[in-house]
């Protein structure tokens, strides 16, 4: 038995201080599979955005505070799509970033912007459905004027999270490659463990927890008001409160809670002991995986758009229907001088027959 764990521990002596760890060793599955699928979020994510905002810009005169979370969630949504280009060449050329630390820093900037910027405008809508249905009479809260001070302040403290960014280092020179944004890059940093934690703390869970606060808070009251009064039950407001909050939740769920748990219980085992190359590995490899999962919710944001905002699914509908009926008129039209265009053909080679003397067989 001692043998056996005097083996152990030499084996995982060898394994941590080995300086030989790649952790890369799946760039050829991840270069095909993750720039298919930025690529699919790119074209999805420009345009879902896209059409939210040409929403948003023709209902301008109507603009709530819904409207004015929601257009900056498009938005940030928008910035981060610039950053997607040289993101996926980064993958397709097997994690390797030629691009240059300056443009490494401005990406990696986008990227967290656009994260922390998301939840925190889901949480401002969450919030303002809870006070349009439970405190429907304390107002102010959703005033237009308050709702932009509050943008504002948000977007200050997704500045002030992420500017750091700007003046640390992003990319790290390799063997093989020049990577960009990724976590090895950041492992000398002191006490990061702690910092990563606070940042799940601050970014992921106070949010999560507000959400879900704010859903069973209009639950309650959506069900004590059925109670008293049925025909409450069929109100548009509550029912557009609790299909924003349930999106909210879905897209929360699905995108940002894999990446954080990734984070979360690698960094606690980080702080009971340094781990080790495969453990690394296997960090590594889930990180490229849930990064774009989260990711993945500038495809989702205009869904939330759709179920928060009076109006959005008519409008969107009547721009489809012209589009289709512009394609079906203009295929019609096509069609017709086509039509046209044989008629005249036969008509000139009967006259010509004729002239000759001679008519077309019968």
């Amino acid at each position: 038995a001692t043998t056996a764990v005097a083996e152990m521990h030499t084996f995982t002596a060898s394994e941590t201080n080995s300086s030989i760890c790649d952790l890369y060793e799946h760039k050829d599955t991840a270069r095909i599979l993750l720039s298919v699928f930025y690529g699919s979020i790119l074209i999805l994510g420009v345009l879902g955005n896209t059409i939210a905002l040409t929403v948003i810009f023709k209902n301008r005169k109507k603009i709530n505070s819904t409207t004015l979370y929601s257009t900056n969630l498009v938005f940030s949504d928008l910035l981060f799509c610039i950053a997607l280009p040289t993101r996926i060449a980064y993958y397709a050329l097997g994690f390797h970033w030629p691009f240059g630390e300056a443009l490494c820093r401005i990406t990696a900037l986008l990227f967290y912007i656009n994260t922390y910027a998301g939840v925190n405008f889901m949480t401002c809508l969450s919030i303002d459905r809870f006070f349009a249905v439970v405190h429907p009479f304390r107002y102010k809260i959703r005033r237009i004027k308050y709702a932009k001070g509050i943008c504002v302040f948000v977007w200050f403290l997704v500045f002030s999270q992420t500017f750091p960014l700007l003046i640390q280092s992003m990319s790290q020179e390799e063997e093989e490659r020049t990577t960009c944004m990724e976590y090895p890059n950041f492992e000398k940093i002191e006490h990061l463990p702690f910092i990563l934690l606070a940042a799940c703390l601050i970014g992921y869970l106070i949010p999560l927890g507000i959400i879900l606060f704010c859903y069973s808070q209009i639950s309650c009251k959506l069900f004590q008001t059925a109670k008293e009064n049925p025909l409450t039950e069929k109100s548009g407001i509550n029912k557009k409160a609790i299909n924003t909050i349930i999106f909210v939740i879905i897209v929360f769920i699905i995108c940002f809670t894999p990446y954080h748990v990734a984070i979360i219980q690698h960094m606690i085992k980080k702080l009971q002991h340094e781990p080790l190359c495969t453990e690394k590995k296997i960090f590594q490899k889930s990180l490229h995986y849930t990064v774009f999962l989260m990711n993945f919710n500038c495809c989702l944001d205009p869904f939330i758009y759709f179920f928060a905002c009076k109006g959005y699914k008519r409008t969107v509908l009547k721009i489809l229907r012209r589009q289709v009926s512009v394609s079906i008129s203009s295929a019609a039209r096509s069609h017709h001088e086509e039509s046209s265009r044989d008629v005249g053909e036969t008509q000139m080679t009967v006259l010509a027959k004729s002239s000759n003397g001679k008519l077309p067989e019968k």
